[in-house]
C-alpha cells in the first residue's frame, strides 16, 4: 500500500515538474549512388556463358558512368579481361576501356601499365587491334605526358610487324597521331620487321609500309603520314617518290591518298628541282605533281577523279604553260624539250656530219613527235580539265568546275583561256552543274569580256526552268562586260522574253538591267532612240507606265543615262515625267540624273556624311529638354521625331539608325505624356480617361521596347542597357496606375515583388553599364533598394511615383552600325490582274518570295502567317531548304504555302449566316480582284508580254459571298 502511495506521488510529481530526458544523439545518413563497379561485378559473376558476359557488356555500354566511379569500373573490366578465355568478350572489355578513359574528367594515366600488359599478353589479332585502339585514346587524353607517349609509340613501333593488318593498321594510325619528329627510334624499338639499323625517326619507318603487301596498310601509312602534317610537322622531301609510285596503285584508296601526300609536298617545296626520269632534265617539283596529279583526272576510279579534280584547284604556284595544257588534249610543243641551234651544232661536229645547205631547213628542230619524245608533263595530264569537265559523273563535272574558279581567279590569261569551258557547261544535264557553272563565271567575270556568240550561250538558259538558275545568271549578267551594242540589244531582248515567260523574275531582270546599263553606257547610247520608240520629227505615243517590259527598257536607259551626259538630249517629253514618276517609286533602281528643270528632292539632303551629322545634332538638341517647360519639350520631341523618320525615307544607309532612334524618342514623349502634372493632382474619379490614356501608353512603350531590343542588329551594351532602363520606367509606370485604379492588396503586393526582381535583373545584366546611367531613374532606386525591400506597397508606390516625375531624359549614345530587320514580300503582290482561283475542298499551291534583311537566324525565327477573307489564318514553319543567302545579312525566302478553301457546308458546327453584299478588298490583303483588267493595244515589240487569261473554278454547292479567289 505505501509503494502504491510513494509510485502515485511520483507521476503527480512528475506532472507538476517537468524533468528534462536526455536526448538520444541524431543518427547521421549519408547518401550514395550505387557503386557501377559492384553492379556491374555482380552482373559479371552471373555470366554462365560468353554470350551472357557480352550481353552484360552491352547493357553497360549503354549507361552513363560518373567520374569518381571510371577507375573503379576500370579495375572491373581489367580483372574480368584477365579471367576471360572468349576472344569477343575480351574485344568488348578493351573497347570499353577505351570508351571510358574518354570521360570527362577521367586522367586515364593510372590504367596505362595495365593496358600495355594486356597487350603484350594478348594472342588474338582482332583484340589487339582493339587495345591498341584504346592505347590511342589513353595517348590522346594525355597530351602533356611525353613519357606515357614514348612508351605508347614504342609499343605501336613493336607490334608493326604482325602478320593482322588490323593490327598493323593500328599501329600507324597511332604513329600517325602521337609520333614526333625530335623523337629517334633506335632498331630495338622498332620490332622485327624493321631491317635497318641505327636511329630512325617515325617518318622513315611510316614510309617503309607504303610497299606493304596489304592495300589497306598502305592506305593507313599514308593516312599516317596526312595527320603528322596535320599536326604540324613537316615531310621529308625524299617521300615524294615514293608517294608517286604510289598514284598507280591498284587500290583506288591508295591513289586517293598519294594524291594528298603529292598535293602537300608540292606545297612544302614547291620551288624545289626534281629530275625527269630516263631524262637529264629537271623540273620544279609544284610542276612536276601538278602533272601527276593531272593524269589522275582520267583515274578509273571516279573518287579518285573527284579528289584530284578538287586538288588541282589549290595548286596556285604551277607554271603558266604547265596551266594551259590542262584545257588543250593535243600535246603542245612548248612542253617537250626542244634542243638548241647551239646544242645541234656541237651534236654534228662530235658526229662529223654538216648541214650541206642543199636541203631547206636540215637544221631546223624537228616538231614530228615520237615514243622516245622526252615530256615535261604526262599525255595523259594534257587535257585534264577537258576530261574532267566531260566526265560521266556530275560530282567530277563540278568538282572541276570549282578547281577551274580557283585557278581562273589567279590568272588572268588563264580566265579567258577556260571561258568558252566554262560557257558550255551551261547546257549540262544537270541542274547543280549548270548552277555552279553559273556562279564560277560570276566570280571570274571581272577578268573576262564575253563574245557575241558566247553570250547567245549564257542567255540560252533564261528558258531553264529553275527559279535558281534564272537568277543566278541574272546576277551573272549584272556584273559582265560585252564587247558590242549588239550584244546589249541580245541581252535585252533576251532579258524581255524572260520576263514575259516568268512574271515572277520581275524584281530580277529589273536588277539586271541597272548593272548593265550602268556597265555599258557607251554601247546603250546609240540605242538609246530604237529603244525609246522616238522620232526626230514625228511625236510617238506614249508608252503605258505598268508595262514592266518598259519599265525594264527605263531602268538600262536611265542608268546609262548617270555616266553619259549626252544621253538625256534624246529623251522625249514624257520620258522625263516617267523617270519623275520611277525616280520616286522604284528609287533602289533608278539613280539621280541631272536633268534639265527637274530638281531631284533626294539628292537635296548631300552625301551619308552630312546626314549622319544632321542625326547626331537632333541627338543633341533632344538632350537640353530638361530646361523647357512641358508642352515646349514635347513640341520638340514631335519635330525631332518627324526629321529623323523623314532622314530615314531620303538616306537609306541611315533608315535603320533613324528609325532607332525616332522610336526611342517616341517612347520617352510618351511616357512624358503620361507624367503630366493634372494627371498625378486629381483624385481617381476624376481622371479616369486620363488613367486609360496613361495605362494605353505605358503598354505601348512596353511594345516599343521589345521592338527596340530585338529587331536592330548591331546593338552595344549600352544600347541594349538603355531599352531596358525605359522598359523599367513604364513597369513603374503600371505599377503605380494599378495602385491607383485596381481595388485589393495581393494583387499590388505581387506585382511589387516582380518589380523589385527586375530591379535585381537589371543590376545583374548590365553592372558594367551602371556607371553611364549616373542621376537616373535606376541609379535612383538602387540608392533606395534598400528602402523599397522593406517598406509597405504603398509607400513603395509613393516612391516610385516620386522617381518617375523627378527622372529626366536618358541620352541616347547611337551605336556604329545598327540596322532595322525587315521582310519584304515580293510574291505574292496585291495588284495582280490574275487572280487565282481554286476548288472548294481542294488545295492549291501559292508560290511565297519575300527578301529578309538583318534578321539573325532566320531558319528558326521566321515565320508565315497566311489570313484569310473570313478571318481565320495558319501558320506556316518555311524548311531550312527555303531559305537562300544572296549577300551579307541577306536572306531569301522562296516556299510554297497549301491553301484549302471551305464553304458553308463544310463547317456544320458554325452557325448560318445571313447573305451579305460583296466586300471591297481590304488593301492589307495580298489578293486580287476577280475581274481582269481589260488590255490595251501594245506596240509591236511588246506584243509578247500578253498576261494569260485565268482558269476557271469549279462552283462550290453553297459558295460564299464573294469568289473563292486569291
Amino acid at each position: 500500500m505505501a509503494a502504491h502511495l510513494k509510485k502515485r506521488v511520483y507521476e503527480e510529481f512528475s506532472r507538476t515538474v517537468q524533468i528534462p530526458h536526455e536526448e538520444a544523439p541524431a543518427k547521421k545518413l549519408r547518401l550514395s549512388k550505387p557503386s557501377k563497379s559492384a553492379a556491374l561485378h555482380i552482373d559479371l559473376c552471373k555470366a554462365t556463358n560468353p554470350t551472357d558476359a557480352l550481353q552484360y557488356l552491352l547493357q553497360f555500354a549503354r549507361k552513363p558512368v560518373e567520374v569518381e566511379s571510371v577507375e573503379g569500373v576500370i579495375r572491373i573490366l581489367l580483372e574480368h579481361y584477365y579471367k576471360e578465355t572468349d576472344n569477343s568478350v575480351r574485344l568488348k572489355i578493351a573497347s570499353l576501356l577505351g570508351l571510358l578513359s574518354k570521360t570527362q574528367g577521367f586522367s586515364p594515366d593510372c590504367i596505362v601499365d595495365d593496358a600495355i600488359n594486356t597487350l603484350n599478353n594478348e594472342k588474338s589479332h582482332q583484340v589487339l587491334a582493339q587495345l591498341l585502339d584504346t592505347l590511342l585514346v589513353i595517348g590522346t587524353q594525355l597530351p602533356e605526358s611525353p613519357a606515357v607517349r614514348q612508351r605508347l609509340i614504342e609499343m605501336a613501333c613493336k607490334h608493326l610487324s604482325d602478320t593482322y593488318f588490323g593490327v598493323r593498321n593500328k599501329c600507324l594510325k597511332l604513329l600517325g597521331c602521337l609520333g614526333t619528329v625530335d623523337t629517334p627510334l633506335t632498331k630495338d624499338n622498332e620490332g622485327v620487321g624493321t631491317s635497318l639499323g641505327g636511329v630512325r625517326d617515325v617518318q622513315s619507318i611510316i614510309s617503309d609500309y607504303f610497299g606493304d603487301q596489304d592495300p589497306r596498310v598502305r592506305t593507313a601509312a599514308l593516312k599516317a603520314m596526312l595527320q603528322l602534317h596535320e599536326r604540324g610537322m613537316k615531310i621529308h622531301e625524299i617521300i615524294y617518290d615514293q608517294a608517286c609510285r604510289l598514284l598507280t596503285d591498284d587500290y583506288e584508296q591508295v591513289r586517293s591518298a598519294a594524291v594528298q601526300i603529292v598535293w602537300v609536298l608540292s606545297q612544302l617545296y614547291p620551288e624545289s628541282i626534281v629530275p625527269i626520269p630516263s631524262s637529264n632534265e629537271e623540273i620544279r617539283l609544284v610542276d612536276d605533281a601538278f602533272g601527276k596529279i593531272s593524269h589522275m583526272v582520267s583515274d578509273g576510279s571516279w573518287m579518285v577523279r573527284v579528289q584530284a579534280a578538287k586538288t588541282l584547284g589549290s595548286m596556285l604556284q604551277v607554271s603558266p604553260h604547265f596551266l594551259e595544257q590542262t584545257l588543250d588534249k593535243k600535246l603542245m610543243s612548248d612542253l617537250r624539250r626542244k634542243r638548241t641551234a647551239h646544242e645541234r651544232a656541237k651534236e654534228l661536229f662530235t658526229s662529223g656530219e654538216f648541214s650541206s645547205g642543199r636541203k631547206w631547213a636540215d637544221d631546223a628542230p624537228k616538231e614530228k613527235l615520237d615514243r622516245n619524245t622526252v615530256y615535261l608533263i604526262a599525255s595523259g595530264a594534257c587535257g585534264a580539265f577537258v576530261h574532267g569537265l566531260e566526265d560521266e559523273m556530275f560530282e567530277v563535272r563540278i568538282a572541276a568546275v570549282e578547281a577551274l574558279s580557283q585557278l581562273a581567279r589567279s590568272s588572268t590569261s588563264f580566265a579567258e583561256k577556260c571561258l568558252d569551258f566554262l560557257v558550255d557547261m551551261f547546257n549540262d544535264e544537270i541542274e547543280e552543274v549548270r548552277l555552279q557553272s553559273i556562279h564560277v563565271l560570276r566570280e571570274i567575270s571581272t577578268h573576262i569580256t564575253l563574245r557575241e556568240d558566247q553570250l547567245d550561250t549564257v542567255l540560252a538558259v533564261l528558258e531553264d526552268s529553275s527559279r535558281d538558275i534564272r537568277e543566278a545568271l541574272h546576277e551573272l549578267i549584272c556584273y559582265t562586260n560585252v564587247s558590242t551594242k549588239e550584244c546589249i540589244q541580245l541581252a535585252l531582248l533576251e532579258l524581255l522574253k524572260n520576263l514575259n515567260k516568268y512574271p515572277t523574275d520581275r524584281n530580277s531582270v529589273w536588277k539586271c538591267l541597272k548593272f548593265l546599263g550602268s556597265r555599258h553606257p557607251t554601247l546603250v547610247l546609240p540605242l538609246v532612240p530604237e529603244l525609246l520608240s522616238t522620232h526626230p520629227y514625228f511625236d510617238t505615243p506614249e508608252p503605258d507606265m505598268d508595262d514592266p517590259a518598259y519599265i525594264a527598257v527605263l531602268v538600262l536607259v536611265f542608268n546609262a543615262a548617270k555616266s553619259c551626259p549626252t544621253m538625256p538630249a534624246l529623251f522625249s517629253d514624257h520620258t522625263f515625267r516617267h523617270y519623275v514618276y520611277l525616280r520616286d517609286s522604284l528609287s533602289h533602281l533608278v539613280p539621280p540624273l541631272r536633268l534639265p528643270g527637274l530638281v531631284d528632292s533626294r539628292c537635296s539632303l548631300g552625301s551619308v556624311e552630312s546626314a549622319q551629322l544632321f542625326l547626331q545634332q537632333s541627338l543633341n538638341r533632344v538632350s537640353t529638354i530638361q530646361n523647357l517647360e512641358a508642352p515646349g519639350a514635347q513640341d520638340l520631341l514631335n519635330f525631332t521625331i518627324r526629321d529623323l523618320r523623314r532622314l530615314g525615307e531620303l538616306q537609306t544607309e541611315l533608315a535603320g539608325a533613324a528609325e532607332f532612334c525616332a522610336t526611342y524618342l517616341r517612347c520617352q514623349l510618351l511616357l512624358m505624356k503620361a507624367l503630366q502634372e493634372k494627371l498625378w493632382n486629381m483624385a481617381v474619379p476624376l481622371c479616369l480617361k486620363q488613367n486609360v490614356t496613361a495605362t494605353a501608353a505605358a503598354q505601348q512603350i512596353l511594345e516599343e521596347t521589345y521592338k527596340l531590343e530585338f529587331l536592330y542588329s548591331g546593338l552595344e551594351s549600352r544600347q541594349v542597357a538603355t531599352i531596358h532602363h525605359v522598359r523599367l520606367q513604364a513597369k513603374a509606370l503600371q505599377l503605380v496606375l494599378t495602385a491607383r485604379t485596381r481595388q485589393g492588396l495581393d494583387p499590388l503586393i505581387s506585382s511589387c515583388e516582380k518589380f523589385l526582381q527586375d530591379i535585381e535583373s537589371f543590376q545583374r545584366l548590365f553592372l558594367a553599364e551602371l556607371p553611364h546611367l549616373q542621376d537616373s531613374f535606376v541609379d535612383k532606386l538602387l540608392e533606395l533598394m534598400p528602402r523599397l525591400s522593406s517598406c509597405k506597397p504603398v509607400e513603395m508606390v509613393k516612391i516610385l511615383q516620386t522617381t518617375l516625375r523627378q527622372s529626366g531624359l536618358l541620352q541616347l549614345r547611337l551605336p556604329e552600325q545598327i540596322h532595322r530587320a525587315t521582310a519584304t514580300i515580293i510574291e505574292p503582290t496585291g495588284e495582280s490582274d490574275n487572280p487565282l482561283r481554286f476548288t472548294t475542298g481542294l488545295v492549291v499551291a501559292l508560290d511565297i518570295d519575300a527578301m529578309l534583311e538583318h534578321v539573325q537566324d532566320p531558319q528558326n525565327t521566321v515565320k508565315v502567317q497566311v489570313l484569310y477573307p473570313d478571318g481565320q489564318s495558319h501558320v506556316i514553319h518555311p524548311k531550312p531548304g527555303d531559305f537562300r543567302k544572296p549577300g551579307p545579312d541577306r536572306h531569301r525566302l522562296i516556299t510554297q504555302s497549301r491553301l484549302r478553301s471551305r464553304c458553308a457546308s463544310c463547317w456544320p458546327t458554325a452557325p448560318p449566316q445571313p447573305p451579305s453584299p460583296p466586300l471591297r478588298r481590304p488593301p492589307s490583303w495580298d489578293g486580287a480582284t476577280a475581274s481582269t483588267a481589260s488590255r490595251r493595244r501594245r506596240p509591236p515589240w511588246r506584243e509578247p508580254f500578253r498576261s494569260a487569261s485565268p482558269s476557271k473554278s469549279t462552283s462550290c454547292p453553297n459558295p460564299p459571298a464573294a469568289n473563292t479567289t486569291l
